[in-house]
């Protein structure tokens, strides 16, 4: 296997203490090379993956890029590392009190023989990051060292990226509270990590029209909570509900706001649109319960490119029973036809297919996404 042979040269090293780390001087191509080098009669294998059956799953890559910092810090320099479990204080911030954030972006092969790489819109998930280490009392990388650790990342583990239409390298950022305590407090220390794993698609019905229903007892946010940021205890509370529309037979779960109880706000882990003739309408985030999407952001922006007339507003539960389509949008799912909504017993169907919507922005956005299509707009930033 590729990892024994690399390691196996890299022993003596090892034997004096020293970690891939020592590679954290050189440049990224540089570090690249020496890795490839030493993959090439490998033939860069990959574990003999099947891409057409590659789903949403954990494969273990080679590489992960690690940073520090303490409170009141700023982060300078990081590294990349062997990908493999970290070592936290059992009084860590992150595990006593939930003192996280995760991001999450994808790498495309590109070219014509796939040797380029793309990424998309990184700078919106630092900047994403960054407002949820605001909220969270927690230092975060700047914009620049985000996207340095993300390339880094990509470059070390690119023979995991799939070919061109098979999917993708998703990238996953984490910033947590790695030191310890124990009265409720930030932690006193940090670390930002980066690793990736290729993917296809997110949900099991890979591009056909998934199903959903809407929960109106559990609820995913709260006013005043952390709904609108990325952080780790958003997610958990939607595990029961989740778990148990899947028992049912659907896909996921629709939840609704919390005061009310009568206002579409989003799926388990994705953004929510409704098509109405020329109009498409998304709940606001405004009301902080909801995550603002970079999916979501860019679907809306090329919407408008295209003559729909895109609105963010308070979205009633009863508007889907007069929609024409529904779909998700996210950096997993990218794209999502919804083809039933199930809410208080009522199914309710809408339109998918290749003339709808939601297929058309899909095409666009996945085209800008593997760089075939013109990128106008400056989203994809190439390694």
């Amino acid at each position: 296997m590729l990892a024994r042979r690399i390691l196996g040269r890299w022993t003596p090293l090892l034997s004096r203490g020293m970690t891939c780390r020592f590679f954290a001087s050189r440049s990224a191509s540089s570090f690249q090379q020496q890795c490839f080098d030493m993959a090439r009669s490998d033939e860069e294998s990959t574990g003999n993956i099947d891409w057409d059956e590659l789903g949403f799953g954990l494969v273990r890559t080679d590489f992960m890029y690690v940073m520090r910092c303490s409170l009141d810090q700023e982060f300078s320099t990081g590294a990349l590392d062997r990908y493999g479990n970290i070592e936290l204080s059992p009084s860590s911030g992150v595990l006593n009190y939930g003192q996280g954030l995760f991001e999450g972006l994808k790498a495309y092969r590109t070219g014509e023989k796939g040797s380029g790489l793309l990424l998309f819109r990184p700078e919106e998930n630092a900047i994403r990051m960054q407002v949820g280490a605001e909220r969270m009392c927690m230092p975060s990388p700047s914009v620049d060292q985000f996207i340095h650790a993300v390339k880094q990342t990509v470059l070390a583990n690119k023979r995991w990226v799939p070919p061109q239409g098979k999917g993708a390298l998703y990238i996953r950022p984490l910033l947590i509270g790695s030191g310890p305590v124990l009265g409720l407090a930030p932690a006193p220390e940090y670390m930002f990590l980066v690793y990736a794993s290729p993917v296809g698609t997110y949900f099991k019905e890979g591009w056909a029209p998934i199903h959903l229903v809407v929960e109106d007892t559990v609820h995913r946010a709260t006013p005043g909570g952390t709904g609108g940021v990325k952080t780790i205890s958003n997610y958990a509370p939607v595990l029961k509900a989740q778990k148990q529309a899947k028992s049912q037979g659907f896909t996921d779960v629709i939840y609704l706001d919390s005061v009310q109880h009568k206002y579409l706000e989003e799926a388990s882990s994705c953004n929510l649109f409704i098509v109405k003739g020329n109009a498409i309408s998304t709940p606001v985030t405004r009301t902080g319960t909801i995550l603002p999407g970079i999916t979501r952001k860019s679907i809306m922006e090329i919407a408008r490119d295209y003559g729909y007339q895109v609105e963010e507003r308070l979205v009633a539960v009863e508007e889907l029973c007069d929609a024409d389509e529904v779909f998700c949008t996210g950096t997993a799912v990218v794209v999502a036809p919804v083809g039933s909504i199930t809410y208080r017993g009522r199914r309710l169907q809408f339109q998918t297919g290749d003339t709808s919507v939601s297929r058309k922005l899909h095409k666009i956005l996945v085209d800008i996404q593997m760089g075939l299509a013109k990128d106008e707009k400056n989203w994809t930033v190439e390694i």
